[in-house]
């Protein structure tokens, strides 16, 4: 586990406010050596802390207005098999294993309701695929965020 501190969180709050900002213009701006600066950015790449530099999406301004939850059972063994199928279409965002009522959690995205249903065809055409249940998404409340935890960390949490 990599030891995040007080310096590293502001590094990484800094460049997802500023993702274009640099690492000479961030060390003037947290008052640290512009090497200190790329040392702690190589540190936290090396260790996979960040996993990467790519633009933020928003899938709405794009058309994918409609956001659904999928959770999937599978037939028992073919876990990987469904996982293979779902990496083949476009509109999964994410699957996830999970405990409890049922064995993924899939993240799907469309541009209309029709739209989605033919993703949940498209899902269910697998033959490991025994059953699927989506909740669609109604509105966005809290957007997917790390700095509370960045601040827990580095508070002693």
């Amino acid at each position: 586990m990599y030891a995040l501190d007080d310096l590293d969180r502001q590094i990484i709050e800094l460049w997802r406010a500023e993702p274009r900002i640099g690492v000479l213009e961030t060390s003037r701006r947290l008052e640290v050596a512009r090497g200190t600066i790329q040392a702690r950015i190589d540190k936290m790449l090396d260790a996979g802390v960040i996993a990467g530099f790519g633009p933020e999406l928003d899938l709405t301004r794009l058309g994918f207005s409609v956001l659904g939850f999928t959770t999937i059972e599978v037939a028992q063994g073919r876990t990987d098999e469904v996982i293979a199928h779902l990496a083949t279409i476009p509109s999964v965002l994410e699957a996830h294993s999970i405990a409890g009522h049922g064995d993924l959690l899939v993240r799907i995205t469309a541009t209309t309701n029709e739209e989605l249903m033919a993703v949940l065809q498209q899902i269910l055409q697998s033959p490991a695929v025994d059953r699927a249940s989506t909740a669609i998404a109604l509105a966005n409340h809290i957007a997917f965020r790390t700095s509370p935890l960045l601040e827990q960390l580095t508070a002693g949490g």
